[in-house]
């Protein structure tokens, strides 16, 4: 009996509660509909007084879908008007928030020719930079924003020292510039894969030199190393001569640049197979004397 009682108040208890869920969901979904019915009336309203208000409750309730689409609608109307200067603040930064970084970037720029005395000045020409930095592509492909985006940075710091910026801009020139680095070494790595030695030699140095604070720098010099060796390998006799000699000269160069790296060891080994190689040559070269 006793576990009659209980099992019916259990189901009781669930049967509640699932009343309650399916009573918060319709509640949920009235909620919805209602809001949606609300944006709805908003949209096919005349009166742009009252789009501007509700634009700004949208902006300020963090819905920036809905904010977005009435001040673009607005924008227009109220060019020129007390409001302008806020709205247009306002609607590039709904499409900041959206990560239309695109329309944000023109947005932002136009407000600044516009507007360039505005207390709002300094955060605008942030954001706008900011907006070339998320537009800076795969280290893969084109890096014409990327450089955009570090000028921008660079000029904002510039005219705004003393910035709360400064190290969050400092650190995205940095991040930046580290995207460059790692597409100028994926096409110097491309030249070698491919066997055009002396091609990636040539890269592999100017990507060293590019980047002389790099901590790969010493990677990169053992590649152009071992390109070097590579051509030299693949050259006529009568030119080896002279590419194992460059080998020599860039081993050389590694010992004095980076005495302490772990690379060293790797790099004096083509130093060694260079030696040799140069040996052979001119053993080859006295034999071929001698004999005649």
């Amino acid at each position: 009996m006793r576990y009659s009682v209980l099992l019916i108040l259990s189901l009781m208890l669930f049967a509640s509660c699932s009343i309650f869920k399916k009573g918060k969901k319709r509640e949920k979904a009235e909620v919805v509909l209602n809001e949606k019915s609300r944006f709805s009336k908003v949209l096919k309203s005349k009166d742009y007084e009252f789009k501007l208000k509700m634009a700004n409750f949208y902006y300020d309730k963090k819905d920036y879908r809905k904010a977005q689409v009435l001040f673009e609608e607005v924008f227009p109307v109220f060019k020129g008007t007390p409001q302008h200067e806020d709205l247009y603040y306002k609607y590039a930064n709904a499409n900041f928030n959206l990560r239309d970084y695109l329309t944000a970037e023109n947005l932002l720029k136009g407000y600044l020719e516009v507007f360039p005395n505005s207390p709002r000045a300094e955060e605008v020409e942030y954001l706008n930079a900011y907006c070339y930095f998320k537009q800076s592509p795969k280290a893969e492909l084109e890096q014409a924003n990327t450089i955009k985006a570090i000028g921008m940075m660079q000029i904002y710091l510039n005219n705004h020292p003393n910035s709360k910026k400064k190290p969050e801009a400092e650190d995205i020139i940095s991040k930046l510039q580290q995207k460059l680095e790692m597409k100028e070494s994926l096409s110097a790595q491309l030249y070698f894969n491919v066997g055009h030695f002396r091609a990636a030699a040539l890269a592999f140095t100017t990507l060293m030199n590019n980047y002389p604070d790099s901590d790969k720098s010493d990677a990169y010099k053992l590649m152009a190393i071992k390109a070097y060796y590579r051509f030299a390998n693949m050259s006529v006799d009568q030119k080896q001569l002279e590419r194992y000699t460059k080998v020599i000269t860039e081993v050389e160069d590694f010992q004095d640049r980076f005495p302490q790296s772990n690379l060293l060891k790797e790099a004096e080994r083509y130093l060694t197979l260079s030696k040799n190689n140069l040996k052979n040559i001119n053993n080859e070269q006295t034999a071929q004397t001698a004999g005649k």
